[in-house]
């Protein structure tokens, strides 16, 4: 038995994971500046429109963790924090 994760970029994407029944959504990019990025404000905003849990992606290091109380987030995955 597992946990269905699936992963969003903005809140039609996030309604879509959640007709899918998923536990978790993967949201991003909150601090990679790439073509879905969506910073901290954005961020915060689209994880209050679900109940679902809400991990968040893109670009966390050592040095930009501590932002992450900025969002309320304690889950939370990347590359680059374990690099």
């Amino acid at each position: 038995n597992f946990d269905v994760i699936g992963s969003a970029h903005n809140l039609n994407e996030i309604r879509i994971k959640e007709k899918q029944n998923v536990k978790k959504i993967f949201l991003s990019s909150l601090f990679k500046k790439n073509k879905n990025f969506i910073g901290i404000n954005r961020f915060k905003i689209l994880a209050q429109l679900t109940k679902k849990n809400i991990v968040a992606l893109g670009g966390i290091s050592q040095d930009n963790k501590k932002k992450l109380s900025l969002i309320n987030q304690s889950d939370f995955a990347g590359i680059s924090y374990f690099e």
